[in-house]
């Protein structure tokens, strides 16, 4: 049995961001400690009932690990080697049950369960040596926990006395979708500074299923955090002392208050509050929380002294989530400033840009973990200055100029049939996004930034640009699509980067065309080529048109409805030219006769094709070399070269519409006159009201024989 008054070797683990506060409470435990500080880890000498304590009464720790070695490991025969330099006939029993729970990797120890077993035939070698039975492994039920954490070609390796981890208190019967750690909510509490003021009042008017109430509440009870807990590491460990374990847990049976001051948590839920009410009673301290059911924003001030605010509000995962709560932060902080005046409020994020909202400066901030997610703490103080209106932020700009964008385009839309159009294109450098609006859905497209942006930077300005949408357009967040656009080659900008399948409908002078807001990079509609649809269209009745590169037909539905006396619509891509079909589908168009759809290579399309035309629309891509295509493509290189094909095929008297979105590009005006053409170059006309601010998004050319 193991020497109570000797000092051991002890390594307390915690989440990261919470090391500091763990030192910090090592010390007010064991006021004689020395604990020494390492990423993620406290490190101590200690006696087993220090140990115990530790287990006890820490409400930062995950572990408490009784170091039995630490060697070298650079590779697994060193690994070995030091498991195998420890007697474990001292620590379990022959045949007892147990596991090895091993961490980290390093060049020669690539699997943790590879250093497992090493561990674990280190521990099986030294009972068959002592011709002692063998301990067998059990995952499910060990009455001995081994802990091998590897750090670089050093092992360090001991018996877990927490068993599961601290965090786990034994209270909580259900939970919220996003549990707060009950480990985090006590460092949330320190780090708020309610623990220095218990007996000032404490409101989580977000309480979910009660974790920060109830760890407030034994706090302010000096209830310790392991009294409920049924399992522990050390209990089949041969080096447990039940007599000073008993002592301990004792002392600390007898240690509980009442508390000194009121603790309120509220959610507007009714589920949730059942379930906060119940861990609460598992814990013993419901008598100590005085629950309800009420919104966040209609909270009101209890009659006391300013006390604190302390909570875990809904922050969402992904950018629709967090667009929808944008107008509740907002309200949430107008709410604050208007009826806890000197309140402190406390707020745990993943998401800081939401805090940003309730326009509240904030006094510090602390980064930590909450799971697997990376949060900020962020404390306020709604003294007087925070009571004040903050002047429009760097956001508001960027909403306000959207806002205008909206209201000068009224009178475009009123002058133009559709529902499809650009309102903000890159117009402030802070904000480097294109939006489009197809109906009742808005596309983001965020041009990828230059490399002198940070990364954060740039992506809290993307956060302002989609959490402040929905309240500036009445567009629901859910409907609100983001794409990252950095320069396309060929076919890329067609590629898929989702799978959601959202095909809705939007209309153009009398046309209607199939979007897929989602899916692709893409829609399935270029919007800059609004005018130019038209400019094909009028060309085409009872002309022979000729489509290439077609993408999803919106020119050859354009030409139909026109009257056209044939339209031939060609592709490489079987899914676009299926999608163009549906267009044609859709404005009760025929997939017979005049109408036909080929998919081709478009570069070698002529040669393989006697059919003349009186028009034509090509739109190539600005390079490609896809892989079913017989050679590459440059717009710039080879645009004679496919024009000279085109004017074979061409009638006397017919037309060439050729555009290209090459910002770059030079049309090689005097070889294509000597093969006869003449040019127009109408790229002004084709530029739509709505894409002025960018006029390089293309350039187009009327050929005519």
């Amino acid at each position: 049995m193991t020497e109570t008054s000797e000092t051991h070797p002890i390594v307390l683990t915690t989440s990261r961001g919470l090391d500091e506060l763990l030192q910090s409470e090592v010390i007010s435990l064991l006021p004689d400690a020395q604990p020494r500080l390492k990423p993620g880890q406290i490190l101590l000498d200690a006696t087993l009932r220090d140990a115990y304590t530790l287990c006890l009464w820490s409400r930062l720790a995950n572990r408490v690990i009784w170091v039995l070695s630490e060697g070298d490991s650079d590779t697994e025969q060193q690994l070995y080697e030091t498991a195998r330099s420890i007697d474990w006939t001292q620590h379990l029993k022959p045949g007892q049950p147990f596991v090895v729970s091993f961490s980290g990797t390093n060049r020669e120890i690539n699997n943790s369960q590879y250093g497992a077993q090493r561990v674990k035939d280190a521990v099986v070698d030294c009972f068959e040596d002592a011709d002692l039975a063998r301990p067998n492994v059990d995952k499910i039920n060990p009455q001995v926990l081994i802990q091998a954490r590897l750090w670089r070609d050093k092992i360090l390796i001991g018996i877990d006395l927490s068993g599961k981890s601290l965090h786990q208190r034994g209270y909580r019967t259900e939970a919220g979708e996003a549990p707060l750690k009950e480990h985090v909510a006590s460092a949330v509490l320190i780090r708020s500074g309610w623990t220095k003021d218990t007996a000032a009042a404490l409101i989580d008017p977000m309480c979910g299923s009660g974790t920060l109430a109830i760890e407030a509440a034994q706090i302010a009870t000096h209830r310790a955090p392991g009294l409920l807990r049924s399992f522990w590491g050390f209990t089949g460990w041969r080096g447990h002392n039940p007599e000073q374990w008993s002592a301990v847990l004792s002392a600390a049976q007898q240690a509980v208050t009442k508390p000194s001051g009121p603790i309120y948590a509220s959610d507007n839920q009714v589920a949730l509050i059942a379930i906060a009410k119940r861990n609460a009673d598992k814990a013993g301290v419901f008598d100590v929380i005085e629950f309800s059911h009420q919104d966040a924003l209609k909270l009101s001030a209890p009659k006391t002294q300013a006390g604190y605010i302390v909570s875990n509000p809904p922050y969402g995962e992904r950018l629709s989530d967090m667009a929808s709560l944008v107008p509740f932060f907002a309200d949430f902080g107008a709410h604050l400033k208007e009826n806890f005046a000197d309140w402190r409020v406390s707020l745990l994020t993943s998401q800081r840009d939401l805090l940003r909202q309730m326009k509240l400066r904030a006094s510090n901030e602390y980064a930590l973990m909450n799971g697997k997610l990376d949060c900020k703490l962020v404390n306020f103080v709604l003294d007087e200055q925070n009571l004040e209106t903050r002047a429009a932020s760097v956001g508001q700009e960027f909403a306000n100029r959207v806002k205008k964008n909206m209201k000068q385009l009224q009178r475009f839309l009123k002058q133009n049939d559709t529902n499809a159009y650009r309102i903000y294109d890159a117009d402030l450098p802070d904000y480097n996004v294109a939006i489009d609006v197809y109906a009742n859905w808005l596309v983001v497209q965020e041009y990828a930034p230059p490399k002198n942006i940070p990364a954060e930077k740039a992506q809290r300005r993307l956060n302002d640009i989609i959490i402040q949408l929905p309240s500036i357009t009445g567009v629901a967040p859910e409907n609100i699509a983001l794409k990252v656009r950095s320069q396309q080659k060929g076919k890329r900008q067609y590629e898929k980067v989702a799978s959601e399948h959202n095909l809705i409908t939007v209309y153009e002078n009398g046309a209607e065309f199939y979007i897929n807001p989602t899916d692709y990079l893409d829609c399935g509609l270029f919007l800059d080529h609004r005018k130019t649809r038209q400019i094909v269209a009028q060309k085409a009745r009872r002309k022979d048109v000729l489509n290439l590169f077609a993408y999803t037909g919106s020119v050859s539905v354009m030409c139909a409805k026109a009257g056209a006396r044939s339209v031939t619509t060609v592709d490489l891509s079987k899914t676009y030219l299926d999608w163009a079909k549906r267009n044609f589908t859709l404005n009760n168009l025929s997939l017979r006769g005049a109408f036909r759809f080929e998919q081709a290579d478009c570069l070698n399309w002529f040669s393989e094709h006697t059919a003349t035309f009186d028009l034509m629309f090509i739109d190539p891509p600005s390079f490609s070399n896809s892989k079913r295509m017989e050679s590459t493509w440059d717009v710039q290189r080879d645009h004679v070269a496919l024009l000279t094909q085109a004017f074979d095929r061409l009638n006397q008297g017919g037309e060439i519409v050729f555009s290209t979105n090459l910002r770059q590009f030079k049309m090689d005006t005097e070889s294509l006159e000597a093969v006869g053409f003449t040019l127009e170059n109408i790229s002004t006309k084709t530029l739509p009201e709505d894409f002025k601010r960018n006029p390089k998004i293309h350039q187009c050319w009327v050929l005519a024989k």
